[in-house]
């Protein structure tokens, strides 16, 4: 079993090389949900020696996305992989919550090898079994679910159906909520093949400034409590 942490921050790409994490999911805005980072952040990662998995993901909100928007995410694609990342995090859907599969193939293309993981769009999937055959089928790696829920405590049990109907044909990283109070229970009933949290508390940025902000920054004690947890 491996464990990605979500880094958003120097601070927390530094502490995933401390604690030995396998990789980092790198974003920025984690208040959003996570968005693509920035240039000097995905070199400044994979300098620091951390297999580095760059979300790309050009705005919040859900995952249809239009065309200019569609232009955007293929150029990160290949920026990645000429920036030598050791995967990209994606996720794109039709309006009608299927995955959009000609949108997924030029992104496999354009990816020229990459480990390719599908985000928690999947968790907006209308037939997840229907999807990850999908997914299977252009040679994505992993999926990142909390089992269509908003937490993997809510979606447990549809996580379980997820890990059987997977089969090892695409691996099934658990993410969305996780703590050090589920987290065992994650890794000793569940047995996902990986395990993905960003072990954040929410913390106010510069309060003396003008332009003070409230923002998700990641807590070492946090983390470390959560990786005892599961046994690490």
């Amino acid at each position: 079993m491996k464990f990605e942490l979500c880094a958003a921050s120097i601070e927390a790409i530094q502490l995933a090389k401390e604690l030995n994490f396998d990789r980092v999911e790198l974003c920025q805005n984690l208040e959003q949900g996570g968005l693509t980072p920035s240039f000097s952040m995905i070199d400044y990662s994979i300098a620091y020696g951390i297999p580095t998995h760059v979300l790309i993901r050009p705005r919040p909100g859900g995952f249809t996305y239009n065309s200019d928007e569609l232009e955007l995410i293929i150029r990160e694609v290949v920026n990645c992989r000429n920036m030598g990342a050791a995967g990209i995090v994606i996720g794109v859907l039709n309006e009608n919550g299927s995955i959009d599969e000609p949108i997924l193939e030029e992104i496999m293309k354009k990816s020229g090898g990459l480990e390719v993981t599908f985000h928690r769009a999947f968790d907006d999937c209308v037939q997840w079994k229907k999807g990850m055959d999908i997914l299977i089928k252009h040679g994505v790696k992993r999926i990142l679910s909390s089992g269509l829920a908003r937490n993997v405590d809510i979606g447990y049990s549809i996580l379980s159906e997820m890990i059987k109907y997977a089969a090892g044909r695409i691996e099934i990283m658990t993410g969305g909520g996780v703590n050090a109070s589920n987290i065992g229970r994650l890794v000793d009933e569940l047995h996902p093949d990986a395990i993905h949290f960003s072990g954040t508390v929410k913390f106010q940025l510069d309060e003396e400034s003008l332009f003070s902000e409230s923002i998700l920054k990641v807590d070492a004690n946090k983390v470390k409590r959560i990786l005892a947890a599961a046994g690490m």
